[in-house]
C-alpha cells in the first residue's frame, strides 16, 4: 500500500476556505460567535503546529526523558482543565479527581504499549499519541460525571438531610447519585462504540489507513484503543466519584454541602 499523501502549504490552506461558508451560515443564522470561531482555529492551528514540531523532536531523538517531560505536561494541563471549573468542591474531592486520572490513565496507558503493542514505555511514537486518547477522554468522563453528581446532590439536598436524620448512611445516600453519574459519563464512549465501523470511522483508524497501514491491522489498533479508553473512562470515573463523595459528609455523619 502506498504511503500518505504530503500536502503542500497551499493545498492545506485551502480547507481554510470551508471556515468562510462557517462564517457565512453562523451571520445569517444570527449566531454571534464569529470571533469565537476564528479565534478557536487560529489557537487549534497554532497549538497543533507548536506540537507537531516538538513531536517530531522527540520521536527523532528517542530520549525517554523528552517522551516523560511531555507525557507529565499532558497529565498536569488535563487535571488543570478538569479543575479549573470545580473551585467549590472540597479539596479532597479534587485530590480524588486529579490522582483518578493520573492513575488509572497511566496505569492503562503502561498496559496498552507494554502489553498490548509490546513497545517500550518510553517510546514517544506509541505513548504520547495514545495517551492523548485515554488520558482525554479520562478528563472528559470525569467532568461530565462530577456535574451531573454535583447536580444531583444541589437537587437533592432536603432529601439527602432527612434521609440522614433518619439514620440512613450518608454512603448509602450519596451512591445511587455516583451511579447515575458513572453512567452518564459511559453513555458518549458507549454511544460511540456502537457507532464504529458503521456508521463512521474513528480519527485513529482512519489516520492509519491514510499512512499505507492495512485496514486489518488498524481495525485491531480501534477496538483495542476503544477498549482502553472505556475502562480509562469507567475507572478514572469510578474511584473519583466514589473517593470524593466521602467529603460531602464528616466524622459525625453530617451532611456538608456543596457551596453554590
Amino acid at each position: 500500500m502506498s504511503g500518505i499523501v504530503d500536502l503542500s502549504v497551499i493545498r492545506f490552506a485551502m480547507i481554510y476556505l470551508l471556515l468562510l461558508v462557517v462564517l457565512f451560515i453562523m451571520k445569517k443564522a444570527h449566531i454571534a460567535q464569529s470571533r469565537l470561531l476564528l479565534v478557536a482555529s487560529i489557537r487549534m492551528t497554532v497549538q497543533l503546529v507548536i506540537v507537531g514540531f516538538v513531536l517530531e523532536y522527540i520521536i527523532y531523538t528517542k530520549n525517554p526523558i523528552y517522551t516523560l517531560l511531555f507525557l507529565a505536561l499532558m497529565i498536569g494541563f488535563s487535571i488543570y482543565l478538569m479543575l479549573k471549573n470545580q473551585k467549590k468542591l472540597p479539596r479532597y474531592f479534587k485530590w480524588a479527581m486529579s490522582l483518578a486520572l493520573l492513575i488509572s490513565g497511566v496505569l492503562i496507558l503502561i498496559f496498552f504499549v507494554v502489553g498490548v503493542v509490546k513497545q517500550s514505555f518510553f517510546n514517544g511514537q506509541y505513548t504520547i499519541p495514545l495517551a492523548g486518547m485515554i488520558i482525554g477522554n479520562s478528563m472528559t468522563g470525569i467532568n461530565i460525571a462530577v456535574k451531573s453528581f454535583v447536580e444531583s446532590v444541589d437537587q437533592e439536598r432536603l432529601k439527602i438531610q432527612t434521609l440522614l436524620n433518619l439514620g440512613i448512611e450518608p454512603e448509602a445516600i450519596l451512591r445511587p447519585m455516583a451511579n447515575r453519574a458513572l453512567e452518564t459519563a459511559l453513555i458518549p464512549t458507549l454511544n460511540s462504540m456502537l457507532g464504529l465501523g458503521i456508521i463512521f470511522l474513528p480519527g485513529m483508524m482512519t489516520g492509519q489507513i491514510l499512512s499505507g497501514t492495512l485496514p486489518t491491522t488498524a481495525i485491531m489498533y480501534q477496538i483495542a484503543i476503544m477498549i482502553a479508553i472505556a475502562a480509562s473512562v469507567c475507572i478514572a470515573v469510578f474511584f473519583a466519584l466514589y473517593i470524593g463523595l466521602k467529603s460531602l459528609y464528616n466524622s459525625e455523619k453530617q451532611f456538608i454541602p456543596i457551596e453554590n
